[in-house]
Parts: C-alpha cells; sequence; structure tokens
C-alpha cells in the first residue's frame, strides 16, 4: 500500500480518538505549590532510549507538537526517553510564513526552547514542501517563487541559526510508482529541477553549520522512487551541491511492511558520503509483530555506521496521525509497548521493560478504589517487583482536569508544574524480593468527576 506522507503532516488536525482509561494508579502527596517533574532523572541513561542511543552514538528522537507540551505525561515521557526532537507542524511554511515576508515563530520557539532546556537535538522540519503551502506560494510567478523561496529558507534558518542539528530542506519531490518522476509543485512547475538544488545552496549559506537533508517516503527498500532519490543524491555529491543526510521516513503497515532490503538501501545512500536518519518512524500494529518490526529497523540502523538516529513520529498512540493503527512505542495512556521493549533491547539498554519483556529489573502496578465519600475517594496503587529484586520504584499518576490531591501515604510524591501529573517514589518502602509488593495510597477530591486518575507504568531501579 502507498503511504501518502502528506497526510500525517496535519496530525493537529484531525479529531483524536478519546483516551482510554487506565485503571493502575500512583500516589501525590499534599497539593502544594507545584514542583517540577522529576521523571527525567529516575531511570538510568541505558534504561530509555535516548540514553541507550546515545550509547550507540546516535539519538532517539519523536515528533512533537507544541499545544501538547503543556500536558504533564506528554511532557514527562520526552523528557525521559527521548534526546531529539522534530516539530511535528510548528516550523512549516503554512506555520511560519501565512503572510509573504510576515514570520511568526512561535509554536516553534516553544519546542526548541523546551528541547534546548533538556539538551535535545532538534531536527528542523521543513523548509520547501508542496504540501501545508500558504495559497499566496502557488500564486506567485517564477521570478517571484525563485525569490520567496530564498528568502523563506534564509529567514528561517537564520532564526535557528545554531540551534537546529539537521534541516529537511527539500520534502516529498518524487513521483510515487514506477516512473521516478519529479512531483508537480510550484516550485517543481515553474522552476524545473534546478530547485532543489538552489534550496540547498541557498540553505548551507544560510547556515553553514547545519547538517542539510533530502526527506522522503516509500524509499525505505530498493525502488523507482529511492533509485531516483540515489541518483541525484549521487549526482549533488559528484558536482558538490551541499547535501549531508537523506532521511527515511520509514511508515509501515501489514500492506507496506519493513523492506526486506531496507538497511542494504540504508546503506547504499550512506555508501554516497551522506548520513541517513529514520525520520518519521511509525509501524502499524501491535503485539509481538509490531516489536519485531521495530527491532528491525533499529537494528537496521545500528548496522549503518552513518545512520545517525531515530525519530518516532508522535509519542502516545492517540496523537499519532494514524491513531486507529496503534503505531508508536506508547500507548494511549503512556504505557510502553512490546515494540517499545524491543527497540530498548535492540539499542542495548535494559532497565524496567515497562511491566514485562525487559528480562531485567521490573515493575508492575495495579490500581483499586478503597472508599468513597461525598467529595472525594481513595485509592490505592500497589507496586509488585518482577522476576527480579528490586531496590526502588517510580510511578506517574495523572488526574483528571477537575481533581486535585489532598494527601498521600507511603510513598514520596512530587508534581509537575501543572499540579496534574505526580511522580510517586518509595518511602522506606522501595527494595521489595522477587514477586514482592508494596503499596501506597492517596486520597482525591474529585470536584464532580470520579474517574481513576491515569497511571503511567512502573519503573524499578
Amino acid at each position: 500500500m502507498v503511504i501518502d506522507a502528506c497526510h500525517e503532516e496535519r496530525a493537529d488536525q484531525r479529531p483524536r480518538l478519546p483516551v482510554r482509561r487506565a485503571f493502575t494508579l500512583g500516589v501525590a502527596g499534599l497539593l502544594t505549590a507545584a514542583g517540577v517533574l522529576t521523571l527525567a532523572g529516575t531511570a538510568s541513561a541505558a534504561s530509555t532510549l535516548g540514553g541507550a542511543a546515545a550509547a550507540k552514538g546516535r539519538y532517539f528522537g519523536a515528533a512533537v507538537a507544541a499545544n501538547h507540551l503543556g500536558e504533564g505525561q506528554y511532557a514527562a515521557t520526552l523528557d525521559t526517553e527521548f534526546n531529539a526532537v522534530t516539530p511535528e507542524n510548528e516550523m512549516k511554511w503554512e506555520s511560519v510564513e501565512s503572510s509573504r515576508n510576515s514570520f511568526n515563530f512561535g509554536a516553534a520557539d516553544q519546542i526548541v526552547s523546551h528541547a534546548q532546556g533538556k539538551s535535545m537535538k532538534i531536527r528542523g522540519h521543513t523548509l520547501v514542501w508542496h504540501s501545508q503551502l500558504p495559497g499566496w506560494v502557488g500564486g506567485l510567478g517564477a521570478t517571484d517563487l525563485r525569490s520567496a523561496m530564498n528568502n523563506h529558507i534564509t529567514k528561517v534558518m537564520q532564526h535557528y541559526q545554531g540551534k537546529i542539528y539537521a534541516w529537511d530542506v527539500v520534502n516529498e519531490a518524487f513521483q510515487d510508482g514506477g516512473s521516478g518522476a519529479r512531483r508537480s509543485s510550484p516550485f517543481q512547475d515553474k522552476l524545473g529541477d534546478g530547485f532543489i538544488e538552489e534550496a540547498f545552496r541557498t540553505a548551507r549559506a544560510a547556515d553553514p553549520n547545519a547538517k542539510l537533508c533530502y526527506n522522503d517516503y516509500n524509499t525505505d527498500g530498493q525502488n523507482a522512487k529511492s533509485n531516483a532519490v540515489y541518483a541525484m543524491v549521487k549526482d549533488f555529491k559528484a558536482r558538490g551541491v551541499p547535501i549531508d543526510c537523506v532521511g527515511f521516513q520509514s511508515h509501515f503497515n501489514s500492506q507496506s511492511p519493513v523492506p526486506g532490503d531496507y538497511q542494504q538501501n540504508l546503506q547504499r545512500f550512506a555508501d554516497l558520503g551522506v548520513d541517513v536518519q529514520i525520520t518519521e518512524l511509525d509501524i502499524e500494529g501491535s503485539g509481538s509483530a509490531q516489536a519485531d518490526s521495530y527491532r528491525r529497523v533499529t537494528q537496521a540502523c545500528l548496522a549503518v555506521s552513518r545512520c545517525t538516529g531515530i525519530t518516532v513520529w508522535g509519542i502516545p498512540d492517540k496523537y499519532s496521525w494514524r491513531a486507529s493503527g496503534t503505531p508508536l512505542l506508547f500507548d494511549d495512556n503512556y504505557g510502553k509497548k512490546p515494540a517499545y521493549d524491543a527497540v530498548l533491547a535492540a539499542l542495548g539498554g535494559g532497565g524496567d521493560g515497562g511491566g514485562g519483556g525487559g528480562g531485567g529489573r521490573s515493575c508492575t502496578v495495579s490500581y483499586a478504589e478503597t472508599q468513597r465519600w461525598g467529595d472525594r475517594f481513595n485509592g490505592q496503587v500497589t507496586v509488585r517487583a518482577g522476576s527480579s529484586a528490586i531496590s526502588g520504584w517510580t510511578v506517574t499518576v495523572t488526574l483528571r482536569s477537575a481533581q486535585t490531591v489532598s494527601a498521600t501515604w507511603n510513598g514520596s510524591p512530587s508534581w509537575d508544574s501543572s499540579g496534574k501529573v505526580m511522580t510517586m517514589k518509595p518511602n522506606g518502602n522501595g527494595n521489595l524480593g522477587a514477586g514482592a509488593s508494596t503499596s501506597f495510597g492517596f486520597t482525591v477530591m474529585a470536584n464532580g468527576d470520579w474517574s481513576a486518575p491515569t497511571i503511567g507504568s512502573c519503573t524499578a531501579s
């Protein structure tokens, strides 16, 4: 099945699936002035995707939407697990220059600032693309269009100069199918084949230190489309056109699986003298089949020395452009899926394993409501060690918007800046033998919402 990546780029414009409620819970302390969420420091580097990738000399990133950064569990998972970000929509032409030469970087700046605060790499996405293009661009004649394109590249790149690790300079310029021809677009139709080279030369002048990438989809195996991109990159390298990397979007499902020559295809591009990056990875499915596909993609990148990193196109399934296909590493409640365990293991990491399959120290949580009054209820979270003894545990709890916590016991809580996400650690009850359990509790002021708070997976230490 041919995947049209253009749909993915409008992720924020599609209706979202309702959040499935998890009936496992972590607990909070007395609700005081909100503190800083401490999840990012709870796991060793080898037990997170970003940490394990860094140990292999690579990054492991996620596409990020600015309007989700205020959600505590979203930000906590991003900060804990990833060491690179790509703005999902916020750097696209219609977002930053909806009117000619009038730039608005507010949402993109929010992502960049967040990432810089966590020392994450930032991929810029994207400068020249036929989609999500404001209408005024298509209405320009050739001379004005060339000027507008070069001005857009220059202004955007200079705004972020020194902050962006790599830019998708041109995105999806080739057609699908067997022809290997260029895609019809205002740039192709009015400026001709030379627009890609011109865009890359302009980009190099705007920020000489940023990596300059060409990015596309359905180029993951050797086929007419990938052959056309390969020929372009080979020509650019031979003529000194500045290109540093090629991005492979890698959107897979059962009709369009990971190709058997995936690694070999990455390697042939790397052999041209460019880095290769897996830029928008998601794989529809579930369970062991999905996990195996993620494992193979990760192993392929590790086997190619110039594969510098992997970016998954989102964090929890509920915010994916393909949400119904559950294509990401975290479920709607930010629980780690078997695919997560497979990726972490392929990266050589270990740790909690998200409640199963990790093979090392692990823990699971379960939740029960134990008492209810007219305006509040008590909850209890049971933490159970896996097949090995543990010396500590961490559990997150996300309250519903109306709820607050008035008391906690048998744990040491901290809160994120929203006051809705609590991170609970042991209070003298962290050492558990294999299969042993402990519990902590809390009182929730319902304020009209009696739903169980959402519980994150347990992290063992």
